[in-house]
């Protein structure tokens, strides 16, 4: 049948920064579509809830609680996940950091807080899965971008450029990675309501803007993420390498 080209039974996945938002979503839709899934978090209580809500649901998942940026616990995660629970079919790089300020008045530590958590993670996550990946010469890597890998916004300067940065981080895995059966691809959403957001959206002028703007006429809701994840995570999208795939109404559609 043509829908067991989107099935995930026996597959393992791992998904950064899941301890919520996008992350936990995606998460969820990927032990739905029969994966065993991994959830990342650096918050052990928010993991421990996350894990204990979907494991009520009947899912097959578990948490890791280390800090994505910290080469050294990220490997030593991988490692360590890949002995006790087996290998990692899945990756998928959502952990990220915003904070919104003029450019004058950010710091080098926010510089740095924004573009570690939301690209250098995914570098040291690509490095130390993929690595592995490419070993056994197959594996899904999903990099969760934005609109903002191509639009830029004031107050989010840091965001734009690890944003930006993630998709070509995409490009550049896939053409490393793509002769050794390794897909690396992007999502990039839209505007979403999550608890990150949930100041833009009781802005009633940005949230005007934002329904005037995406052809949806309306804000993305983390389920709406979960097709495009489980497609590229699948054996459907095993000729799909190095895209980017919009998830934003038709925002980034129309002028």
């Amino acid at each position: 049948m043509s829908t067991d080209l989107f099935s995930l039974a026996g597959k393992r996945a791992i998904v950064s920064g899941s301890g919520r938002g996008i992350g936990f979503t995606i998460g969820r839709g990927l032990a739905r579509a029969g994966a065993a899934v991994i959830l990342n978090d650096i918050d052990a209580g928010r993991l421990t809830a996350a894990v204990v809500q979907l494991a009520a649901e009947g899912l097959d998942v578990r948490g890791a609680d280390f800090d994505v940026t910290d080469p050294v616990a990220v490997e030593a995660a991988a490692e360590r996940i890949e002995t006790l629970d087996g290998p990692v079919d899945i990756l998928v790089n959502n952990a990220a950091v915003q904070l919104r300020m003029p450019v004058a008045q950010w710091t080098p530590e926010d510089w740095h807080r924004v573009i570690d958590a939301g690209l250098t993670s995914a570098w040291l996550m690509s490095q130390a899965f993929g690595m592995r990946m490419v070993a056994r010469g197959h594996g899904k890597i999903i990099n969760m971008c934005s609109i903002q890998s191509d639009l830029g916004r004031t107050s989010i300067v840091p965001y734009t450029a690890a944003k930006g940065g993630l998709r070509m981080l995409t490009r550049g895995l896939c053409a490393e990675w793509g002769p050794r059966n390794i897909q690396v691809n992007g999502i990039a959403p839209g505007y979403f309501h999550t608890a990150l957001t949930e100041a833009l959206v009781t802005d009633e002028a940005f949230s005007a803007w934002v329904r005037g703007r995406a052809p949806a006429g309306r804000w993305g809701d983390p389920e709406d993420l979960v097709g495009a994840a489980v497609f590229l995570a699948s054996g459907a999208s095993n000729y799909v390498n190095g895209h980017l795939l919009y998830v934003d109404g038709g925002m980034s559609a129309v002028v």
